[in-house]
């Protein structure tokens, strides 16, 4: 097949979150089951100083109304994958992909409601006729509406296919400030008052739509998990699939790891003791073998069950274990961690900030691994943790629910500690049954992790998937 990948960040090249891992991992998966990808992208500034790439093709230009939109195609490669990035200054030669750091851009309707059309037209401007389109959260959500109003018929035996990653974020803004969208009567029908969602958009074109896990695609068919888009999801429910995301092994694995004090695999932990006193020497913690650290690496966002987490942390800090909590996001989470950090300095550290290499030692140092997220489409730190052997503490949602098995439900199988009710209460029973786990049943804990270990979710069998979507769609 012809895939034609439309998405707005990739790993390597520019990345805020979860969605770049996709970005670039399944295109790769793709291309290694012998389909044709081409990933689709903007152009923004942080590619322009780091490639200076030249044009591809002649310029090309989108007309809307009385405003011609004219932009070039620049060419980069990941791995052997081809990108061609819309290259349209005045959308995308800016310091941040959607924000100045603190504030969203005014235009990113705009932005992206240009962009999804760009797409289709930098496809035409190559000759790349693609049997699949597929598209990815809501900045690409209009794409599936374009190809659906394209008569040129370059499209006319394409399928679309809309990814939602986070149905949270859904790109809704005022249709009277969206210039390029202006000619476009026919929306007039689609709005909400004078408010556009490209999420719904994306849901009411797209061939198929697809979550990025199981779990996560029967919530957004539940009036509770569906973020306010219950009648929307339930009207296209026989459309809507879940393929769990893959885990890049090569980044995060302990047998070859830079970023870790020691490496180790699942026959001998030894050098996962090493890690875990180098990271209680990293962070200020008292060096204790014998101490189990439960790690939490995230924003700092209500998403990540911080609601959960903060009315019980004074009770949770009663116990015998060290806390390493590191992020970034909101002020007042990170104002409270800080205060109880300082108040409790022999057992939780704060570090309110990110780096690779201290993502890794967490993930390697520790003995358990927190995520007691509200919800959670598919979530990656809970793959990384169970690759280290750090037994994951989580609530039962979306992919953490795909992904976890709770040792109380089937000890044979058991790789983590699940909850289900999102209560402060709940989240605190769940931790108190993971440590006396570590301090009473020792051999079954270790058995436990390297069961954890041996866990693969892999971007080939999420590409599989993806193959007999597409397959499903044409």
């Amino acid at each position: 097949m012809k895939i034609l990948f439309v998405v707005s960040e990739v790993e390597d090249l520019v990345k805020t979150g979860g969605l770049a891992d996709v970005g670039k991992s399944l295109p790769l998966a793709l291309k290694a089951l012998g389909h044709e990808v081409i990933i689709v992208m903007p152009y923004y500034q942080q590619l322009a100083h780091r490639f200076n790439a030249p044009d591809y093709c002649e310029r090309q230009v989108l007309f809307s109304g009385n405003k011609g939109y004219e932009f070039a195609v620049k060419e980069i490669h990941i791995e052997n994958v081809q990108v061609l990035a819309v290259d349209y200054p005045e959308f995308f030669d800016r310091k941040g992909l959607y924000t100045d750091s603190y504030h969203a851009y005014h235009d990113n309707a705009e932005r992206f409601a240009f962009f999804a059309n760009a797409a289709l037209q930098t496809a035409k401007a190559v000759g790349f006729q693609p049997n699949i389109i597929h598209c990815n959260d809501w900045h690409t959500a209009l794409t599936p509406y374009f190809v659906s109003i394209d008569d040129s018929g370059f499209f006319a035996h394409a399928k679309t296919v809309f990814t939602i990653h986070n149905g949270a974020y859904q790109g809704t803004h005022k249709f009277s400030e969206i210039s390029y969208l202006q000619p476009h009567y026919q929306l007039h029908s689609q709005l909400d008052g004078d408010a556009l969602n490209f999420v719904k958009m994306g849901i009411r074109y797209a061939n198929k739509i697809n979550a990025v896990s199981p779990n996560y695609a029967q919530e957004l068919l539940s009036p509770l998990g569906s973020h306010y888009l219950y009648e929307e999801f339930n009207r296209r429910r026989n459309d809507v699939s879940g393929i769990l995301n893959g885990c890049d092994y090569t980044q995060w694995d302990p047998t070859t790891d830079t970023n870790i004090a020691k490496n180790y695999d699942h026959t001998d932990l030894t050098g996962k003791q090493h890690c875990k006193r180098d990271l209680q020497q990293q962070v200020g913690l008292p060096e204790d073998k014998n101490i189990p650290i439960i790690g939490m690496v995230c924003r700092l966002t209500e998403q990540k069950g911080f609601a959960f987490l903060m009315p019980v942390l004074e009770l949770l800090l009663r116990h015998q274990f060290q806390l390493i909590i590191i992020g970034t996001g909101d002020p007042e989470i990170s104002q409270a961690l800080r205060t109880a950090a300082e108040k409790h300095q022999s057992k939780f550290a704060f570090i309110e900030d990110f780096s690779v290499r201290t993502a890794h030692m967490i993930e390697a140092g520790s003995d358990f691994f927190l995520m007691p997220s509200l919800f959670e489409p598919c979530g990656l730190n809970q793959m990384y943790s169970l690759a280290y052997g750090t037994l994951p503490i989580v609530r039962a949602v979306g992919g953490l629910k795909d992904t976890v098995t709770d040792w109380a439900d089937d000890p044979e199988s058991a790789t983590g500690f699940v909850f289900a009710e999102p209560s402060p209460e709940a989240l605190l029973a769940c931790v108190q049954r993971a440590l006396l786990f570590y301090y009473e049943m020792p051999e079954a804990f270790e058995s436990t992790q390297k069961k954890a270990m041996l866990s693969r979710f892999t971007w080939e069998g999420a590409a599989k998937q993806y193959e007999e979507l597409y397959l499903e769609a044409l």
